[in-house]
């Protein structure tokens, strides 16, 4: 079941294409992924039931973040660049070089139209990657068949079968000018920049004349043609082929907040983003030029060739300044990254307010919620008890503090029973209540607005007993009523006691569900750890030779079974334990631990 954070971010997911960054409790980046729609996809991940490696990756993914594209194609390509840079353990396909291809044209006398999965310094033209490898391969070979380049091994005693297809230049037949390779790698290089006009109409017109010749294979194939050409040509945002080094600037504006958006691109792609989030005092302005200075004046960031801001920014003063170009681009494709960098920004900023808004709703919203359910002034400091036995034995009270709806775990406290013998649940009340409320008076501290008991009725007149009479405080107590399934199900409060509404589903409900949580929890986890101690203590206390000097040495420095088990002798004798002493503890402790 996914977090309440996760939740929510999930419920603020556009309906657009993008990838999507998991992470884990530290930060760190372990799987990357692209989708159509970001909401669906994302969604996907904590909904159902899932099966061995995915069902490993969402239990490791604590939050999780999206950059939107214009298109799915460059989602896809925007993928391949992350996985690339941030390597997440869980993208094993991808990270190990099954990548996407590339269309290349070859540096050699007589150069070749290939497809290859690796990008090197060869002095090649490389274009793509290419998400759909089948799109990029027929693409490869339409360019064939309409300005061929050598196909064959060249320099044959006779023209190649290739050459009379018209798919070769013919360097297996005569020697091919450079001129003319020049000229057919010129018109390659237009068609794979997205000069394809022409082409595609050409493909359109046969396959409409197919059609009404009712060729309906061949018309097929014209079809299939221009979608493959669409895949692989169509225009790119993320990725182009300007592979000038150039940082994108741009933010958008709120309820007095301003968030930037930083796009990075290095060699045609977006290797990083960073995102910036905070009140907005002066023009947006001048508030981005501030944080651009400070962004390569504190970061040491490597300045890139051009910076490309949004209009309205001090161009002249910041270049001078960091000695960059930049630049406010006004169409085409430099321009549609500055705004795909201000859609993310919209997104970003609005994400951050319903987080907030929702926060709200489930922490002073839900306050105010009970406040008003129970007729009292609103509660900004709750106190709720629980305590913990097993059959009388190692009694302990514990004690959970919430302010504004949100755990304050500072003023968390632990009690050990001590004027208790067995279980008797007035008496544990008493003590403990005594003991957090007098101190509290005694050194002038906040007392809470509202105490809960993790009980009923014997538990609520006990600590009003001692509130009321013992130590004069006014102070509002109810108790936390569970079902027969042992889940929250009402308050009993008021004079006389009863049952107080709290309706299912609603925000005050689940404040007083997670409070009864955290205490139990609290409580349990404090009663364990001393009943541990407690079994520790007492079989140290079977040993001829350890005292309580003793005994405190070896509970302090071991804390636990397992540690003084997995010890040597030397490393007892290390306290100042005698050896005779150590050498019996060890004995004592494994004859412990052995089946009977």
């Amino acid at each position: 079941m996914a977090s309440e954070h996760i939740e929510h971010k999930l419920s603020l997911l556009p309906d657009l294409p993008g990838c999507y960054l998991m992470k884990n409790e530290t930060g760190e980046i372990i799987y990357i992924g692209k989708a159509k729609n970001l909401k669906n996809r994302v969604r996907s991940y904590f909904r159902g039931t899932h099966e061995g490696k995915t069902e490993r990756l969402v239990q490791d993914i604590v939050d999780f973040e999206t950059i939107i594209t214009q298109t799915n194609k460059e989602a896809l390509l925007l993928e391949v660049t992350l996985i690339k840079k941030h390597q997440p353990k869980y993208n094993i396909r991808l990270k190990r070089g099954t990548s996407y291809p590339y269309l290349k044209i070859t540096n050699e006398r007589d150069p070749q139209l290939i497809i290859t999965s690796e990008v090197q310094n060869d002095g090649g033209q490389y274009f793509g990657p290419y998400p759909n490898v089948y799109a990029a391969s027929q693409t490869q070979q339409l360019l064939q068949k309409i300005y061929p380049l050598r196909k064959c091994n060249g320099h044959q005693k006779r023209a190649c079968l290739y050459y009379h297809m018209g798919q070769c230049i013919g360097p297996c037949d005569h020697e091919v000018p450079v001129e003319e390779y020049k000229e057919q790698i010129d018109k390659i290089k237009r068609f794979l920049n997205g000069n394809v006009k022409e082409i595609k109409n050409a493909l359109k017109n046969k396959m409409e004349e197919a059609a009404e010749n009712m060729e309906f294979e061949r018309a097929a194939e014209y079809r299939d043609q221009v979608s493959y050409i669409e895949e692989t040509v169509e225009k790119q945002t993320m990725i182009s082929t300007d592979r000038t080094p150039r940082d994108i600037f741009n933010y958008y504006v709120d309820k007095g907040y301003i968030s930037i958006q930083v796009f990075f691109i290095r060699q045609a792609t977006l290797i990083k983003r960073k995102a910036a989030i905070f009140p907005c005092h002066a023009t947006p302005q001048e508030e981005l030029s501030r944080y651009i200075l400070q962004y390569y004046e504190n970061s040491n960031a490597i300045k890139p060739k051009e910076i490309l801001v949004p209009e309205g920014v001090e161009m002249d003063e910041l270049s001078e300044i960091l000695e960059v170009n930049m630049r406010v681009p006004k169409r085409g494709a430099k321009k549609q990254l500055l705004d795909l960098a201000e859609k993310n920004s919209e997104i970003s900023l609005k994400e951050r307010f319903r987080l907030l808004e929702m926060d709200e709703q489930k922490t002073i919203g839900a306050a105010r919620q009970l406040s008003e359910a129970m007729n009292l002034p609103y509660v900004e400091r709750i106190e709720a008890f629980d305590h913990s036995n097993i059959q009388g034995t190692n009694p302990v009270s514990a004690m959970v503090s919430f302010k504004d709806g949100k755990p304050d775990k500072n003023n968390y406290r632990k009690y050990k029973i001590k004027t208790v013998v067995g279980s008797n649940e007035a008496a544990t009340t008493k003590e403990v209540i005594r003991r957090r409320y007098s101190r509290l008076l005694k050194e002038s501290g906040d007392l809470p607005d509202l105490v809960l008991m993790d009980g009923g009725i014997v538990q609520v007149n006990a600590a009003l007993d001692v509130l009321e009479n013992e130590l004069g405080l006014d102070i509002p107590v109810a108790g936390m009523v569970k079902d027969d399934k042992h889940r929250t199900a009402a308050l009993i409060f008021g004079e006389p006691l009863e049952q107080v509404p709290l309706e299912p589903g609603t925000q005050g409900f689940y404040l007083v569900q997670r409070i009864q949580e955290e205490v139990h929890r609290f409580a349990i986890t404090f009663h364990r750890n001393v009943r541990s101690k407690s079994s520790f203590a007492s079989r140290l206390d079977t040993i001829e030779g350890v005292g309580p000097q003793t005994r405190t040495k070896i509970l302090r420095h071991f804390k636990s079974m397992k540690r003084i088990k997995e010890a040597d002798v030397e490393e007892i004798k290390s306290l100042g334990i005698p050896e005779k002493v150590a050498v019996r503890i060890k004995e004592v402790l494994n004859e412990a631990e052995q089946p009977t």
